[in-house]
């Protein structure tokens, strides 16, 4: 489900929008949206391939509660040298691809960029003209076969944007990603993939008046170590098994002031983490009617010092302080992650499918909005914080119709979650030392009904889809510790996509999406106190949006 026009956030199975893993070449993209959400940071340009798991994510896979969004680089041409790209109302792009060593190494950039701040140069307004609106990003990847039994992938990503009104304000976030991925082939039966991985997202803010000028920054940075193994045991059975192990370091805020302002320099702690697990996999055909893949994951998360770690009462009030040195372990959290899926070939047009698996969460996203927006704040799991947990059933059935033409699904689900956060009424979430101390506990449920038909061949082509369902949340301390709706709870959401090619050169496209609006918390009342207004609100996320349509012609 989308997060709403303007953000690039979506909700998979009643899952708020941290809840989804974004991984770039295995790296993981923790802002996935350029100019506030209404582009995305994957020029298709450079996209081999998009998987998105929401049920049964594989065990090589954690760290998310809802879905694997896994999206792959082109390799680049290795045959021929290439160059392509296009002109648009808005950004252009460029990408060239080609041999480093013809049928034994290649390479791909792919590169973008927007221009609307060429336009407001136009403007007669000298605010206008002098102020900044852009994005670029650059996607680049390289491979090599060193012999027959060893290649290499090196692949990088690097995207900024920049926003500024004249000298007063300014808006700079960004994401950096590189992946080294070694491939070694042993014997006919056992293969590896070792990855280094590295990402980087930051975001800078400046505000500058006449006497008072702020700046902002804070970042999240990860180093990580992968290795994945593949045995295949037998024409029946296939074993995946490996370890990843990854270093946090995040900065969630450091304030500089000038030296005639009246607001106070501040700079928030850095908090490290060790993030490391090991899994074990294995698919199995049974039969030819039969096939099941059961998997195991075990994560270990480690919160570490230096740094000052408080202790809070259920009111938010700090009640013990405890200062860590460098290296030295504030707290663990160990967790298995038990999965399991099986399908039954019911003939040769239709299956059904189960599955069951539960997933751990340790980073956590604190934000006032639906989708994702540069000043959001990450946090991990601390001594306060304990890791969010689901556990989610799955069971539906599939069939092809006539002659593979068309096939059509009908899923049901239910996920149970521990450890949900929200927050305190008037929660300060920004230049706050003492953030988890406006955080609430408590559990949450998911439950739905999808349907989805789709036809996939002939000059016409398209699907529909229908998907009914809850998202409520019981958190202590809010609504009278009584469930509630959660704020991406959508009743009913449809989609209709079409696609008919007219001939060869030209193709025409539709689709109309439907849902029910997003709960929301409004004032119930407003009062006159000292000539300032002042609301009081009643029950969280009692209200709702108005309903949401849109239609979309190409």
């Amino acid at each position: 489900k989308s997060g709403g026009d303007g953000s690039s956030g979506f909700f998979v199975r009643g899952g708020s929008a941290d809840q989804n893993l974004i991984l770039l070449d295995e790296a993981t993209v923790y802002n996935a949206s350029h100019l506030l959400g209404f582009f995305s940071t994957f020029n298709s340009d450079a996209i081999k391939d998009v998987t998105i798991y929401k049920g049964d994510m594989p065990a090589q896979y954690g760290g998310r509660l809802s879905s694997l969004l896994d999206v792959r680089m082109n390799d680049g041409n290795d045959k021929n040298y290439k160059v392509s790209g296009g002109i648009g109302l808005i950004s252009s792009r460029l990408n060239v691809e080609g041999p480093i060593v013809k049928n034994k190494g290649s390479f791909m950039i792919s590169a973008r960029r927007t221009y609307a701040d060429l336009f407001l140069k136009l403007s007669h307004d000298s605010d206008v003209n002098k102020s900044v609106l852009y994005f670029y990003d650059v996607n680049a990847k390289a491979n090599y076969q060193l012999d027959e039994k060893n290649k290499l992938f090196l692949s990088a990503y690097f995207g900024q944007d920049d926003l500024g009104y004249i000298n007063q304000f300014g808006i700079k976030w960004g994401n950096a990603t590189a992946t080294l991925r070694w491939n070694h082939i042993f014997n006919s039966k056992l293969f590896s993939n070792t990855s280094f991985i590295y990402s980087n997202y930051n975001y800078n803010i400046n505000i500058n008046q006449t006497t008072n000028n702020l700046a902002i920054i804070s970042k999240i940075k990860d180093f990580s170590l992968k290795e994945d193994l593949q045995y295949f045991a037998g024409i029946r059975n296939k074993i995946n098994f490996g370890f990843n192990i990854t270093k946090h370091i995040f900065t969630p805020g450091n304030f500089q002031t000038s030296a005639t302002s009246s607001y106070n320099p501040l700079t928030l702690q850095d908090r490290y983490a060790l993030d490391a697990a090991a899994y074990e996999s294995d698919e199995w055909t049974v039969s030819d009617k039969i096939k099941f893949n059961t998997g195991l994951r075990l994560s270990s998360f480690n919160v570490l010092g230096p740094g000052d770690f408080y202790t809070y009462d259920k009111s938010g009030n700090a009640t013990d302080t405890t200062t860590y040195s460098s290296g030295k372990i504030v707290k663990s959290y160990f967790n298995l992650q038990p999965r399991f899926a099986g399908t039954y070939q019911l003939n040769s047009i239709s299956s059904v499918k189960i599955s069951y698996s539960r997933n751990v969460q340790n980073l956590h996203l604190l934000s006032n909005s639906t989708g994702s927006n540069p000043t959001d704040l990450w946090i991990s799991s601390s001594n306060n914080v304990k890791p969010e947990i689901s556990d989610q059933v799955s069971a539906g059935y599939y069939r092809n119709l006539s002659n593979n033409q068309y096939e059509f699904s009908a899923e049901v689900y239910y996920k149970y979650l521990q450890n949900q956060i929200d927050y305190r009424n008037g929660a300060q979430l920004v230049a706050n030392d003492a953030v988890e101390s406006q955080l609430l506990f408590g559990k949450g449920r998911a439950y739905g009904l999808e349907l989805y038909v789709k036809k996939k061949y002939g000059r016409l082509t398209g699907w529909i889809s229908y998907t009914l369902s809850r998202t409520e949340r019981q958190i202590d301390g809010i609504n009278d510790d009584q469930w509630y709706p959660a704020t991406q709870d959508q009743t009913h959401n449809v989609a209709i996509v079409g696609i008919f090619k007219l001939n060869k050169k030209w193709t025409l496209s539709g689709d109309l999406v439907y849902n029910t609006g997003n709960a929301v918390t409004w004032p119930g009342r407003k009062y006159n106190v000292e000539w300032q207004t002042v609301f009081y609100y009643t029950k969280r996320n009692s209200y709702r949006m108005h309903a949401y349509s849109r239609l979309d012609l190409s």
